[in-house]
């Protein structure tokens, strides 16, 4: 095996969506591999099989190529390590476990299902928490015996007892584990499937993996891995663990803080982009503290030392925030074509002028499904209170605005071309005509062509969208409103 070449691993269970954690995991996984020229594998764990989901599996190439994550080697294009799901690994697993029996470093257990619950019944009352090693010494008459009988048996890994285990971690340093703590951890289950301790110790180190990337929560188990890892002769590879990401309360990301899943954060307007830009960050800090990195840029610049050993708080305005500045960064016409999926439905059968919602929307907008809620006065008349007419800035009044609006009815409705210099100009002269600000005037016809005080764009930027007849009739529905409140 060679060890020169940096090799990564992405190995999700596919037992649902993508949450924001797993999906940190294959990002930082991909940039420590390809920040040093190396592989990026993708491995499917599927021997929990109990937990598997429809569908899941398809999720996970979904996700990883909507962010750009592209492998090097996977079930789906192969690779010289294959096969890459490890429920076909089966006969290596069972192989490798027999060799560990074989070598002293693991044994045949035959407790039943009762007597295990048994003990973990006692382990309530008595304070002592795990397996009692009842079968890690048994007699050769008795051993095979058992093994002739035909009872189902699963392999467990022979725990030194005495002694300490002590291991390396790239971000949290040296850490030394006592190993009397160590309980004798399943390696081979009785259906002849591996637990997930074995088959990623096997499955790592016989697909060449250097760099062994998982959140924090796993330290305690390294040294079960290492242990392994010495039985079989191996060489150890690099520990990378991530620090926990949190909620605002300082509890693990849940759903009880919201959307955590990657789809779900696409469905609520998040850009992919933004979002592997933003996770990129929940961990990892750049040495300049710049924020806004395209993919590319993160593999040139990703360095192991700059992540962090502290729990990372997932910041939804942060987000937020990363998702606005992704947008307004975009070309023009680029950001008409992401929002047209959004404005046709908003508009139906209406026409509407593209480029200038566009124009718009890009400085305003924070997230897609803000759309429908930003351009929903367009379409649908708004019943509003007359007193938005009064705004102290502009010096606005519902009874200025009694004098503003008959004045620009009339003066629009002899427009002979509807655009945003002649209605602009019109109004203008309005103010002229009136001796007013220009406030005073663009308040009052905003609010009584838009019903509402906060719009994307201005009043000028309204009537054009609305056009020629409907902006003269809503102006008339705001100046009844006045007279009549």
């Amino acid at each position: 095996m060679n060890l020169t070449t940096v090799r990564t691993r992405f190995a999700p269970s596919p037992t649902g969506f993508m949450h924001v954690g797993n999906l940190r995991t294959a990002l930082y996984e991909y940039l420590i591999a390809k920040s040093a020229g190396g592989s990026f594998v993708l491995r499917i764990e599927d021997t929990d099989q109990d937990r598997l989901v429809d569908g899941a599996i398809d999720i996970i190439y979904r996700t990883l190529r909507q962010v750009g994550l592209v492998h090097d080697e996977g079930p789906d294009i192969g690779g010289p390590y294959g096969p890459y799901v490890q429920s076909q690994r089966l006969a290596l697993y069972q192989s490798f476990a027999q060799e560990l029996v074989q070598r002293g470093h693991a044994y045949f257990c035959f407790c039943s299902r009762e007597r295990l619950e048994s003990l973990k019944n006692q382990a309530e009352n008595s304070g002592f928490s795990g397996y009692d090693r009842h079968c890690r010494n048994l007699p050769a008459e008795e051993l095979e015996r058992l093994l002739a009988s035909g009872i189902p048996y699963v392999v467990r890994q022979k725990m030194p007892l005495t002694g300490s285990t002590t291991f390396t971690d790239a971000v949290f340093g040296s850490i030394t584990v006592e190993n009397n703590e160590l309980e004798d951890q399943v390696l081979l289950k009785s259906d002849g499937f591996p637990t997930y301790n074995f088959a990623n110790v096997v499955d790592d180190h016989t697909m060449a993996i250097t760099h062994v990337v998982r959140g924090s929560e796993y330290l305690s188990s390294v040294p079960k891995y290492n242990l392994l890892y010495e039985a079989f002769g191996w060489e150890i590879p690099t520990y990378v663990h991530l620090p926990l990401i949190v909620g605002q309360d300082g509890r693990k990301l849940s759903k009880r803080h919201g959307s955590t899943s990657f789809d779900d954060l696409v469905a609520e307007g998040y850009l992919p982009e933004a979002i592997i830009n933003y996770i990129a960050m929940l961990g990892w800090c750049p040495a300049d503290n710049r924020e806004i990195f395209s993919l590319s840029e993160l593999c040139r610049n990703f360095d192991i030392t700059g992540i962090s050993k502290s729990p990372s708080v997932f910041d939804y305005d942060k987000l937020s925030w990363f998702n606005a500045e992704y947008l307004r960064r975009m070309q023009p016409a680029d950001f008409l074509e992401l929002i047209r999926p959004h404005l046709d439905p908003a508009f139906g059968e209406m026409k509407y002028d593209g480029p200038l919602l566009a124009e718009l929307l890009q400085p305003r907008l924070t997230k897609l499904n803000q759309i429908g809620e930003m351009v929903g006065f367009l379409t649908v008349r708004q019943a509003y209170d007359p007193a938005l007419f009064t705004n102290k800035k502009s010096k606005s009044t519902p009874e200025l605005a009694m004098s503003v609006l008959p004045q620009a009815i009339e003066t629009l409705s002899h427009l002979p071309d509807w655009n945003r210099t002649s209605i602009h100009d019109a109004l203008m002269t309005v103010a002229e005509q009136l001796d007013l600000k220009t406030g005073q005037v663009m308040w009052p016809v905003r609010i009584a062509a838009s019903g509402q005080a906060v719009t994307p764009g201005g009043a000028v930027e309204i009537l054009v969208i609305l056009g020629k007849a409907e902006s003269l009739e809503r102006l008339g529905i705001g100046l009844d409103l006045l007279a009549n409140p």
